[in-house]
């Protein structure tokens, strides 16, 4: 879904990864699903091309909201397009830089000394008395991970065992505090934390089409754009398939 962004820098700015200034930094706006692999990428992309990245990580729907109040991102990577979108109406995203980067995946995860339950059905079970959720509100892997209950036919049965976190990592860490005893994870970050976990079918829910939109102009907006076309290197989405994101196949870029 990069292509158009690959081409664009190959047409008027493929010096500027090779020839990017040292002290230049990005900043980027992230879906606290994506920590780990976009900490990794930041890193590796910097070796490579001089460009500092910071990172803000949060929930989808909150930093949308940041963004579209002027918060002075470069880019903006959502775990959903529709926030992507809505940057984009509100005046605060470059249309022509839209793209879908990767597929996020949902697991359970359960706590040392919990059984992990073999399948989301199994959480009826009354020894998960605390079910671990992103808000359905403003995170995307949080709706994902209620519309996945109510596909299995068990959301009303455990409504009133589901806790809430403000975004896919806090969730995890209510999970791991013992807080809850399972919880519905991105598989980002339990596969960063190298624990046991279920994979949930992707079936139960709409794929979580994770996509991104560069929110700033002049040298900011050129090098987020290079930082977005990095994605879509050999190297960019051998990072994000390692946790368990799943890239497109054919990238091109969302119209």
């Amino acid at each position: 879904m990069l292509g158009l962004l690959v081409a664009v820098l190959a047409s008027c700015g493929a010096a500027e990864q090779s020839d990017a200034q040292p002290d230049t930094t990005i900043t980027v706006a992230a879906a606290s699903d994506l920590r780990f692999a976009f900490e990794d990428l930041g890193a590796s992309f910097t070796d490579e091309t001089g460009t500092e990245v910071t990172f803000s990580f949060g929930s989808s729907g909150l930093l949308r909201e940041q963004i579209i109040n002027g918060a002075p991102f470069d880019l903006f990577a959502s775990a959903n397009v529709e926030f992507v979108d809505a940057v984009i109406d509100a005046g605060r995203g470059q249309a022509d830089t839209k793209a879908t980067y990767a597929y996020g995946r949902l697991a359970l995860w359960a706590p040392p000394g919990t059984p992990l339950p073999d399948a989301i059905e199994d959480l009826t079970d009354p020894r998960y008395s605390r079910i671990a959720i992103a808000n359905p509100d403003h995170a995307p892997y949080g709706l994902a991970a209620e519309a996945a209950l109510a596909t299995s036919g068990i959301l009303d049965d455990l409504r009133d065992r589901l806790v809430y976190g403000e975004n896919i990592s806090d969730t995890f860490r209510i999970a791991q505090s013992g807080n809850a005893s399972v919880g519905i994870i991105a598989l980002s970050l339990v596969i960063a934390d190298g624990s046991d976990h279920t994979l949930v079918p992707d079936d139960l829910h709409d794929p979580l089409r994770q996509a991104l939109v560069v929110t700033s102009t002049g040298e900011q907006g050129d090098a987020a754009r290079a930082f977005a076309a990095y994605l879509d290197t050999p190297a960019g989405r051998e990072t994000m398939a390692s946790y368990g994101f799943v890239v497109p196949d054919d990238p091109e870029p969302d119209r």
